[in-house]
């Protein structure tokens, strides 16, 4: 038992136990309720959860480059309105708008990476002014919800691949999957990627070793910003409507992802499949508490709260080990 322990990496625990947990709760809801094994139960995962996964995946990158971004969820539903104000009140074709958006997501990621990088200023602080410029922006255009009744939109929402007669994946979960494979391709087979993993590791280190760290960071933010945009036309094909107040508290349902993930929050260790599990985990407590139907929603929160605990005081205990040694 203890040569199995030893030969076990002890900065993967975190994402095992993360695998665990995910199984432990599906088989308790199958045991509960007959349906919540079904293949249109977990469809609907997918579905309902893919724009926290998609902010999530850019936050991954981000959180093992040693930095975080709390502009993710402004970021979404700035796009959502500048979606609605393009296509309703300019009347711009879909093939301008969305290039567009995603487009500016990338700059404004661009833009906090070099003002992070440049001015040496905390990514705490720079990403925080990011949430307020880019929420308020959002509210600039309108207060209310905006509908998009453009048929492009309507008929794109409709798209899936179908699974059984029944059972269709529509296209927001297939964009979802799309950009976790992408993830886990940029950090574990490219340079790109081993170059996040060595700035979050040590950037004195990696400046020393002669890594592109400016350039690196600004890339890593830019992907993030991307993220959000693509996070918006997502949310915007699931409610075909632009909304300045949609999802309060994203950025922090996608750190709590994250973490639970497996990602370490001082950097170097991190994985976009663990992120893809931890959001999961959040979907199958949500689900677990409608299929239930007496309990509050906020007992979700509380159940990721104590989970996202957990797995912090589980990440500390495996660091100073693994330093110790």
């Amino acid at each position: 038992m203890k040569l199995l322990f030893k030969r076990i990496n002890r900065k993967k625990i975190p994402l095992y136990a993360n695998f665990i947990i995910f199984v432990l709760i599906y088989a308790l809801g199958a045991i509960f309720y007959r349906k919540f094994l079904s293949l249109r139960v977990f469809v609907n995962l997918l579905t309902d959860n893919s724009f926290l996964g998609i902010t999530a995946v850019g936050m991954t990158l981000v959180i093992i480059s040693g930095g975080i971004d709390l502009s993710v969820g402004s970021m979404m539903v700035f796009t959502t309105m500048l979606i609605a104000l393009f296509t309703e009140m300019l009347h711009l074709p879909p093939i301008v708008v969305l290039p567009a958006v995603v487009l500016i997501g990338v700059l404004f990621g661009s833009l906090m990476g070099g003002l992070i990088h440049f001015f040496n200023a905390p990514p705490f602080i720079v990403t925080l002014s990011g949430m307020f410029l880019a929420r308020g922006l959002g509210f600039v255009i309108s207060l209310d919800s905006i509908p998009i009744k453009h048929k492009f939109y309507y008929n794109a929402s409709q798209f899936g691949i179908q699974l059984t007669e029944k059972i269709r994946m529509p296209i927001i979960a297939i964009i979802f999957i799309a950009v976790v494979i992408i993830g886990i391709i940029l950090s574990h087979y490219t340079k790109f990627g081993r170059n996040t993993y060595a700035i979050g590791g040590n950037e004195q280190s990696a400046v020393l070793m002669g890594l592109p760290v400016g350039r690196i960071k600004i890339m890593i933010y830019a992907f993030s910003g991307m993220c959000s945009a693509l996070a918006g036309i997502v949310y915007v094909l699931y409610t075909l409507s632009g909304y300045g107040l949609a999802y309060m508290g994203l950025e922090l349902d996608s750190v709590a992802s994250v973490v639970i993930g497996g990602t370490l929050l001082t950097g170097g260790v991190g994985y976009v499949e663990g992120t893809l599990v931890g959001v999961l985990i959040q979907g199958l407590i949500y689900n677990f508490i409608t299929f239930q139907g007496n309990l509050n929603v906020w007992w979700a929160k509380i159940v990721i709260g104590l989970l996202l605990l957990f797995f912090i005081l589980m990440q500390r205990t495996f660091s100073t080990r693994t330093a110790a040694n």
